[in-house]
């Protein structure tokens, strides 16, 4: 089996669970594709049995026959990964060593149950769809979407912005706000649902606008099909803002022209039976959990 590795820079505290990913993996003879910068961290810290090849970017990476990516972090370096595998089709399996974990969903304790179900093909691949940009002048290049949310935010002054949206065209409102969110389901549990957006189930078909700390305050979040076609108009007192697709950013101003839209293409997370999506909301969000009896 071929398998990729992404991670980006090994800390202290997960040497002894990365041992253990590798001593793993070479008893069961995989071919390893790691990515070179994570690689250069390891100095001397962990024992690699086998001989390894190495990825950097996205043409790297899909030159080569991958079955899996494992991702080793928390959520945002899943979000790093989905630039390099795109819409290559390969599924990512993320091993939590980070903090919160809704796309990592597995322990770094159960990395051997994990490889053991890998390798039984005793999983299940969760599609995901992706976000897509397009803009005028362009901006973020070739890594134009996004796994979570698509931000336009203040950036210079505390002046509000103001945020014309369409929908297919159509006229939907201008929100007078510190900034604006739309966020694909997977994104629902991230920066949306901190400014009060709804949790929307992964494969709900839809998208979510959520304004960013509002100056109306009747104005909510929406959800909408993810068929919309949504664009923007900026205007404010700055001459800058800012625009994020997931954790990366860009500078624009008024004169940008903006609209997101479902991509061609999703991605693919490595799901076990144990772990679906209401179980990690419960767990994740502690419901059902009455702090009194702790």
């Amino acid at each position: 089996m071929n398998i990729a590795i992404y991670s980006r820079f090994l800390k202290k505290d997960h040497i002894s669970f990365v041992q253990i990913l590798f001593d793993i993996l070479a008893q069961r003879d995989a071919n390893l594709f790691i990515f070179e910068e994570y690689y250069k961290s390891f100095g001397d810290k962990i024992k690699v049995q086998q001989q390894l090849s190495f990825f950097q970017e996205h043409d790297d990476f899909k030159a080569q026959n991958i079955d899996f990516v494992i991702s080793l972090g928390g959520d945002g370096t899943i979000l790093d990964v989905v630039t390099i595998v795109r819409d290559s089709g390969v599924p990512i399996m993320g091993i939590n060593l980070g903090r919160l974990g809704f796309l990592a969903m597995i322990e770094k304790s159960r990395i051997e149950q994990a490889l053991d179900a890998l390798y039984s093909d005793s999983y299940t691949l969760d599609p995901r769809s992706i976000l897509y940009l397009e803009s005028f002048p362009s901006i973020f290049g070739d890594k134009n979407f996004a796994l979570n949310d698509f931000t336009i935010l203040k950036r210079d002054t505390s002046s509000m912005v103001i945020i014309h949206t369409y929908v297919n065209g159509e006229f939907l409102n201008s929100y007078w706000a510190d900034g604006i969110i739309v966020a694909t389901p997977t994104g629902s549990t991230g920066y949306s649902l901190s400014c009060g957006g709804p949790i929307i189930f992964p494969k709900s078909g839809n998208f979510i606008i959520t304004p960013v700390a509002p100056h109306n305050l009747n104005v909510r979040p929406i959800v909408l099909s993810d068929n919309a076609v949504i664009s923007f108009e900026v205007e404010g007192r700055a001459k800058n803002f800012l625009c994020t697709l997931d954790s990366r950013y860009e500078t624009i101003d008024t004169h940008f022209q903006l609209a997101v839209r479902k991509a061609d293409f999703q991605i693919n997370l490595v799901r076990f039976t144990d772990r679906n999506f209401l179980y990690m909301i419960r767990e994740k969000l502690k419901w059902g959990i009455d702090s009194r009896n702790y």
